[in-house]
C-alpha cells in the first residue's frame, strides 16, 4: 500500500508543517516582544524590569530564535524542491515573484534574529542577572537596546508583507506578458527591501516608534510592494 506521506509531495507537507508551527511560534513571540512586553516594560519600575530580562526573556528567546531557525530552513528546503520542479521558469510565475519577495523579507528577519537582536539581548540578559545577583549596571545594555528594539520593530513591519506575500504565493494570480523578464521586479522589490534593511541597523525608529506605528508601516510596506509588482510587471 502507497503511503502519500512517503512521497515527495509528503515531503513536501511535512516540511510545510514545520514551516507553520516553527513559524506561529517565531512570529507569535515577536509580536508578544514588541505589542505586550515592549508596552508593559515602561509602565514598571527597574527591579520588575531586571526580573523581566533575567527570567522571562531567556525563555522567549529560546523560543523566539529557535522558531526563526527552523522556519528559515524548511522554507530553504521548500524553495529548494520548488526551484528542481520549475527550474529556468521559477521567476516566470506568479509562485516565484511572490515567493521570492516573501522569502526575501523572512531571510532578514532570520538574520536579524541571529546577528542583530539575540546578541544584543544576551547583554540585556546577563546585565539583569549581574544587578538582580547585587553587580553593577552594564553601561553597554543602554547602548544595545535601542538597537535590539529597532530591528525587532523592523521584523514586524517585516512581517506583515511577509504573511501576505506567502500567502499570495499558491492563491493570487499576477497577469505575466509572454516576453517578461523578472530582473527589473526583483531589482526593484529588492531595492525597497533592502533600503529599509539598512535603517534597521544604521537608521531611526521614526513612525515604528508604537505598535499603531509599526503596524502602519507594515501595511503601507505590504501595499508598496505589492503594487510595484503589478506595475513593473
Amino acid at each position: 500500500m502507497d503511503i502519500a506521506l512517503f512521497t515527495q509531495e509528503g515531503l513536501v507537507m511535512i516540511l510545510r508543517w514545520i514551516h507553520f508551527f516553527a513559524g506561529v511560534a517565531w512570529i507569535g513571540h515577536l509580536y508578544y516582544l514588541n505589542f505586550v512586553q515592549g508596552a508593559f516594560m515602561p509602565e514598571v519600575e527597574a527591579g520588575v524590569k531586571n526580573n523581566v530580562f533575567a527570567k522571562l526573556v531567556p525563555r522567549v528567546m529560546f523560543w523566539f530564535r529557535w522558531g526563526a531557525m527552523f522556519t528559515f530552513i524548511s522554507g530553504v528546503l521548500m524553495l529548494a524542491i520548488s526551484g528542481h520542479e520549475l527550474k529556468s521558469d521559477f521567476f516566470l510565475t506568479p509562485y516565484g515573484i511572490y515567493i521570492y519577495t516573501g522569502s526575501l523579507l523572512g531571510t532578514l528577519m532570520f538574520l536579524n534574529v541571529w546577528l542583530v537582536i539575540w546578541p544584543r539581548q544576551k547583554i540585556l540578559i546577563a546585565n539583569g542577572q549581574t544587578i538582580l545577583g547585587g553587580g553593577a549596571a552594564n553601561p553597554l545594555a543602554a547602548k544595545v537596546a535601542p538597537e535590539a528594539l529597532l530591528a525587532s520593530r523592523t521584523n514586524v513591519m517585516f512581517s506583515i508583507p511577509l504573511l501576505f506575500f506567502m500567502g499570495a504565493s499558491r492563491h493570487l494570480g499576477l497577469n505575466i506578458p509572454e516576453a517578461f523578464s523578472p530582473m527589473a521586479v526583483l531589482s526593484t522589490v529588492t531595492a525597497v527591501i533592502l533600503l529599509l534593511q539598512v535603517n534597521a541597523l544604521k537608521g531611526k525608529l521614526g513612525p515604528m516608534t508604537t505598535v499603531k506605528g509599526v503596524i502602519h508601516c507594515g501595511v503601507g510596506l505590504m501595499v508598496v510592494l505589492y503594487t510595484l509588482i503589478e506595475f513593473v510587471v
